[in-house]
């Protein structure tokens, strides 16, 4: 059933980068004045060539690097991050794995043990508790992965290509659970891919970077209602905008400084 429900719309930004400017101390230029707003119940892609600076926007987001010049503004909020693996610790279970955001940051057990509950629950690891990461398919590890990152339910949610590993089923499969999480849990999100398809498929807009240094050379708009069927993916309207998208990477790719 057709839900009414249109993210992208608030004016609250949730997070923002302005005019930054990215250049490493081995003289790698990154970023070069590079804009972007994250508003309130957006659910952002951002592709571009590989080494043009996306997860660079995501660890400047995450306060894990500072800018050569402009500005990074959040929240405040806690922020989740998923990251290309799902760096579990083997010798815990996915309960232990799971809950260790909530001890880290001094939750009560008992809350933290309910909330462990719930989110396993909405990636669908329900009676996985007590297994443990090596127990796991890929696509399960990074379940647990992203249910750590709920503990603390962040306002913003940063994804770091999670599911370039993964198969061709099994990605489009998390897709499709990452659609219906956006749905129901309170964040805003940015998405790093370099798959067309699923930045189409997860968002609400897709960005576009350059080469490095990467700067935003587009920003399309993706017109699809929530909830998103599977079967939108073999639409002549979805065909039309992947389409748009990836000519906009393919003139990126030819970009330079």
């Amino acid at each position: 059933m057709e839900i009414t429900y249109t993210p992208g719309r608030s004016p609250v930004p949730v997070a923002r980068l302005r005019s930054v400017s990215m250049v490493f101390a081995d003289g790698t230029h990154a970023l070069d004045d590079i804009s972007i707003e994250l508003r309130q119940s957006e659910f952002v892609s951002l592709v571009g060539p590989s080494g043009c600076g996306k997860s660079t926007v995501l660890r400047l987001l995450a306060g894990f690097e500072v800018p050569s010049t402009g500005a990074v503004e959040t929240t405040g909020d806690t922020v989740g991050y998923v990251f290309q693996e799902p760096t579990l610790l083997p010798w815990r279970t996915v309960a232990a794995n799971v809950t260790l955001p909530a001890q880290l940051t001094g939750l009560p057990a008992a809350t933290a043990r309910d909330r462990a509950g719930d989110v396993l629950r909405r990636v669908g690891l329900t009676g996985f508790e007590r297994h443990r990461p090596g127990q796991l398919s890929g696509g399960m590890r990074m379940r647990v992965s992203i249910a750590r990152a709920l503990m603390l339910r962040p306002r913003l949610f940063l994804f770091d290509e999670p599911f370039g590993a993964l198969d061709e089923i099994t990605r489009e499969r998390l897709n499709e659970e990452l659609s219906s999480l956006f749905l129901t849990e309170p964040f805003s999100g940015l998405f790093v891919t370099h798959s067309v398809p699923e930045a189409v498929f997860l968002s609400t807009r897709v960005l576009v970077m350059s080469a490095r240094p990467g700067r935003i050379v587009a920003d399309v708009a993706v017109p699809f209602g929530w909830p998103r069927a599977p079967g939108l993916r073999y639409t002549p309207e979805f065909a039309a905008l992947a389409s748009r998208v990836s000519t906009a990477l393919r003139d990126a790719c030819e970009v330079t400084s």
